[in-house]
């Protein structure tokens, strides 16, 4: 915590470059949890070895540490008041999304070393997809407030992707709930994905 307090109080890193980098790390860090979480599905297919340190789960928590720095970013710049009300929904939005993915990637390896394999529906998957959610609108929100810089770029791929997690979000939410009818088409793609059910 020194170490942020140092970094915020410093005046070597200005803050437009800071909204800039965590933006950029808030839009990136979602598609890469997601990008290595459909890998991990996959795994899933050709019924791979089921461990908390496989390369898709590495590459999962890759993304999380990208989402974290954003995070980290974000307090910095809310510790040095550098930072709009519109601009700090969306910083406060990525530290949140960032909190619930670390405790809930925590818990993900806590469930693998008590219950062994897991699938698409589990206590800690969904908690990580929430996070994700909110990261991603945190990040666009942050993107909005870059508009008129060369960041507007991004803000497309942005809405998509928070558009796509939610609704991914959504599908998990509706195996959960109809789980007997559900389940039975996509067990083969997500292998155990509702054994846990």
């Amino acid at each position: 915590m020194k170490l942020i307090q140092i970094i915020s109080n410093s005046s070597f890193v200005k803050s437009s470059r800071l909204v800039s980098l965590l933006s950029v790390l808030a839009v990136v860090g979602p598609f890469v949890v997601v990008s290595a979480g459909f890998w991990d599905a996959i795994s899933h297919l050709q019924k791979e070895p089921e461990l908390f340190w496989t390369i898709q789960h590495i590459a999962v928590y890759t993304g999380v540490s990208i989402i974290s720095s954003a995070a980290i970013l974000g307090i910095v710049l809310l510790l040095r008041n550098s930072v709009k009300n519109s601009l700090k929904n969306g910083i406060r939005l990525v530290i949140i999304g960032a909190s619930i993915q670390i405790i809930a990637g925590f818990g993900d390896s806590l469930s693998h070393d008590v219950f062994g394999i897991d699938g698409l529906i589990s206590w800690t998957h969904q908690p990580l997809e929430f996070g994700l959610i909110l990261s991603a609108l945190g990040g666009f929100l942050v993107l909005k407030n870059k508009e008129k810089t060369k960041l507007k770029a991004l803000l497309p791929f942005s809405i998509i992707s928070f558009l796509f997690f939610t609704t991914w979000l959504v599908f998990n939410l509706v195996l959960t709930f109809g789980h007997t009818i559900q389940c039975i088409p996509v067990y083969e793609i997500f292998s155990s994905g509702c054994s846990i059910l």
